[in-house]
Parts: C-alpha cells; structure tokens; sequence
C-alpha cells in the first residue's frame, strides 16, 4: 500500500491560502458578471408566460367567434321558423291555433333577440380580448428586446472572461487536491457563510482580515509559527500571517 504524503502544517495552510486566492478570482468573475445571469433567467420566465397568456387569449377568441357563429345559426333558424309560422298562420282553422302559432312566433323572435345581444356581447368582449393581444404583443416585444440586450451583454463578458474563468476552475481543482478533506469542509462552510466568501485572512493590523476582530499578541505569534491552525474566535475563519499571505501569488 502506498503511503499518504503527510503535509506539514505550513504546506496545509500554504494551499488554503492559494486556494482562497483563486476562488477569489472567480469571485470577481462573477462578480463582473453581476446580477445578469439572474435577470436574463427572470426575463426568459417572463417571456415564456407573456407567450402563454397570448396564446390563452387567442383560444379564448377562437371560443367567442364559434359562440357567435353558433349564435348567428341560431338567428338563421329563428327567422325560417318565423317564416314558416307566419305562413302557416295564413291557413288556422280557429283562435286556438291562431294563438299557438303567435306563441311560437313570438317564442322565436325572443330566440332571435337574445342570439342578437349573445352576439353583441361577444363582439364587445372580442374587442377587449383584441386590446389585450395588442397588449401582450406589445409586452413581450418590449421584453424579448431587452432579453437580447441582456444576453448580450452576458455573451459578452462570458466570452471575455471564459478563457480565465476555465484557467483558474483548473487551478482550483489542482488545489483543493492539495487540502485534506476535512479542512475543505471547514473552508467550504465558512466561505458559503461570508458574502464575501472570504475563509482563509490574514492578520492584518493586528486584527482579523475577514471580521477585523483584534487578535491578542500571544495569538498572532502563534500564528506567524505556523505550527497550527489558528482560526478567528469572532468569525471562524482560517487565520494565517500576513508574510505568508503576500508570498503567495496566483496569476
């Protein structure tokens, strides 16, 4: 079985801090890249419901034009009963049939009259249905040309800052190879803490790069031994010596 390689205590920290650096690198990255990538998502989810919505009023159109062709049938049938009434009104026998016949006249004429305001309802609401199309028309052109802009904007600095972001991911791969699992988790929690995502700080000014929380002397010389891993009692974070920190460049 091949042996572990055991790193010391400055080679630990050595990686912590090389590794702090690139993922802050990719921070700036994302960082350049700003709330873009959240607004081109937002501006696509309001794109594609805009699209839903017209498409709903369209159907809703294409109802209310059947209903009023269904109603124009009506009318149609209305009137050839009336005809054929009025004609047989013309050969009654009695004063019961006549009246019979005037019931069904008029039953129909009702028919005719509530197909006729069916219809004149419907093309009210067809126009308001018209004016919300144009609306929605109006919206998601507004929407989808400002959603190009965005992703413009966004392609652009993407393809600027691709080449550099694929060169530091690579690099911070290599790194965390180069840190024991057990004080990635620490690094990893304590950075998804921070907005700043800052784990690794030195000791600057005699207080703590991250929180600027006062380091006791007695503390700080340990730290600068670089015997163990020393952390902020105020925030958590890997603390190292400030000459340790500047040694270490990543480009």
């Amino acid at each position: 079985m091949a042996a572990v390689k055991e790193f010391s205590v400055e080679e630990k920290l050595t990686s912590l801090i090389r590794l702090q650096k690139i993922d802050s690198k990719l921070d700036e990255i994302k960082i350049l890249q700003g709330e873009l990538p959240m607004e081109v998502k937002d501006l696509e989810d309001e794109v594609e419901g805009l699209h839903a919505r017209l498409t709903r009023v369209e159907e809703e159109v294409n109802g209310i034009t059947e209903f009023i062709d269904q109603r124009k049938a009506a009318i149609t049938e209305a009137q050839g009963l009336i005809a054929k009434y009025e004609k047989q009104s013309e050969n009654v026998k009695n004063s019961r049939e006549f009246d019979a016949i005037n019931k069904e006249i008029e039953m129909q004429q009702l028919e005719e009259k509530l197909a006729e305001k069916h219809i004149k309802d419907a093309n009210e609401e067809i126009g308001d249905k018209a004016r919300a199309l144009e609306s929605a028309k109006r919206a998601i052109a507004t929407k989808e040309a400002n959603l190009s802009g965005k992703k413009n904007e966004l392609e652009k600095i993407i393809s600027e800052t691709e080449k550099e972001e694929k060169h530091y991911k690579k690099d911070a791969e290599e790194a965390r190879a180069h840190v024991e699992e057990r004080l990635l988790v620490g690094y990893d929690r304590i950075r998804n803490n921070y907005r700043n995502g800052l784990s690794v700080v030195p000791v600057e000014r005699d207080s703590c790069g991250g929180c600027f929380h006062a380091i006791p002397p007695q503390k700080q010389s340990e730290i600068k031994l670089r015997k163990k891993i020393m952390v902020c009692e105020n925030c958590g974070r890997i603390l190292v010596d400030n000459d340790l920190n500047d040694a270490i460049e990543v480009k």
